[in-house]
C-alpha cells in the first residue's frame, strides 16, 4: 500500500515538473536569425525578405546595400542569358605569399567564386553586351593577376565580337599578396578598354560601393559613360591618407558618388532600381534603335 502511494506522489511531481510549468507547457519560441534587417545608416528595422525583394535598398533612406556579383546578374540579365566566361581562372601565388593561398581556398568555399569578378555575356532587356561584376566578398574585390586577365579578356572578346562592356566596379584596390603583378593589372586592362574603344564600341561602368585604389585609376574611369550607385565611395587614396598629406580637412561627402557627379567624374546617379532599364536604354541608343521602345 505504501508503495502504492510513493509511488503515486513521484508520478505526480514528475507530471507537475514537466507539463504544468508555464515556461514548459509554452516551450521557447524560436526565431530566425536572418528574419529582420537593421540599415547601417538609419537603424530602421524590416523583415529581411521584403529588404531583398526591393533589391537590398532601404525603403527608408535609400542605402544600397552591397551586391554578391551572383545577385547583381540577376538583377541585371535577362532571365537564363548570362554565359560565364573564364570560369575556372585561378590566381597562382606569384611571391609565395604567408597564409595568400589559403585564404583564396577559403574564400572560394565560402563565396563559390573562383576569383572577385564574374565576366561573361548576356542580354539586358534583349540588348547583348559583354558584362563584368566585381565581388568585394572575395578580398575586397582587390585586383589581382586574374581579375585583370579576366577583365582584359572581357573587352578582347568583346572588340571580336563587337559589343557593347557594361561593368559593375567595386574594390579596395590592388592585391598586395601580388605585388607588382597586381600594379600591371592597371595598365594591361586599360590597354584593352582603348583597342575596344578604337573600335567604336560602346563602354558603361557603374560604380558601386567602394570602388577604389588601381580600379578607379584605371578601367573604372575609362566609360564611355560613368554611371553610380547612390553614396557609393569612389576615390583613390583612403580619406585619413589624404588629409594627412594636404593638412586639409576635406568636405564631408567626398569621395562620395554625390561629389563625383558635381566635379565631372560620374555622369548620373541612378537607383539600383532604374539601373536595368537605364542600362538598356543607354545599349539601344547606341545602337540607333531610340529610346525607351520595347524595353520590358
Amino acid at each position: 500500500m505504501l508503495e502504492d502511494l510513493f509511488s503515486k506522489v513521484k508520478l505526480r511531481a514528475s507530471y507537475e515538473k514537466k507539463e504544468d510549468r508555464p515556461a514548459a507547457r509554452r516551450g521557447k519560441m524560436s526565431i530566425p536569425d536572418n528574419l529582420m534587417f537593421k540599415c547601417p545608416r538609419c537603424g530602421k528595422v524590416e523583415f529581411r525578405d521584403a529588404f531583398v525583394m526591393a533589391g537590398k535598398v532601404c525603403p527608408n533612406c535609400g542605402y544600397h546595400a552591397r551586391l554578391s556579383a551572383p545577385e547583381r546578374i540577376s538583377q541585371i540579365a535577362d532571365n537564363f542569358t548570362f554565359i560565364e566566361y573564364d570560369k575556372h581562372m585561378k590566381s597562382l601565388d606569384p611571391l609565395q605569399f604567408e597564409g595568400y593561398q589559403e585564404k583564396v581556398y577559403q574564400l572560394r568555399r565560402k563565396t563559390g567564386l573562383r576569383e572577385a569578378v564574374l565576366t561573361g555575356e548576356c542580354t539586358i532587356m534583349g540588348q547583348p553586351c559583354c558584362i563584368g561584376v566585381m565581388d568585394t566578398r572575395f578580398m575586397m574585390a582587390s585586383m589581382g593577376s586574374v581579375v585583370g586577365e579576366k577583365i582584359t579578356r572581357l573587352f578582347e572578346r568583346a572588340t571580336e565580337q563587337k559589343l557593347p562592356v557594361v561593368l559593375f566596379t567595386a574594390s579596395g584596390g590592388a592585391r598586395m599578396q601580388e605585388g607588382m603583378l597586381s600594379l600591371i593589372q592597371m595598365a594591361k586592362t586599360s590597354g584593352a578598354v582603348g583597342r575596344h574603344s578604337a573600335a567604336g564600341l560602346l563602354y558603361i561602368t557603374v560604380i558601386t560601393d567602394p570602388t577604389t585604389g588601381g580600379v578607379t585609376a584605371s578601367f573604372a574611369s575609362l566609360g564611355d559613360i560613368i554611371l553610380a550607385e547612390p553614396k557609393a565611395v569612389v576615390g583613390f587614396a583612403g580619406r585619413r591618407v589624404i588629409e594627412g598629406t594636404i593638412r586639409q580637412r576635406l568636405p564631408e561627402d567626398f569621395q562620395s558618388a554625390e561629389f563625383a557627379l558635381a566635379h565631372g567624374f560620374v555622369d548620373m546617379i541612378v537607383e539600383r532600381g532604374a539601373l536595368r532599364r537605364t542600362i538598356a536604354q543607354l545599349l539601344r541608343l547606341h545602337q540607333g534603335k531610340g529610346g525607351d521602345q520595347d524595353a520590358q
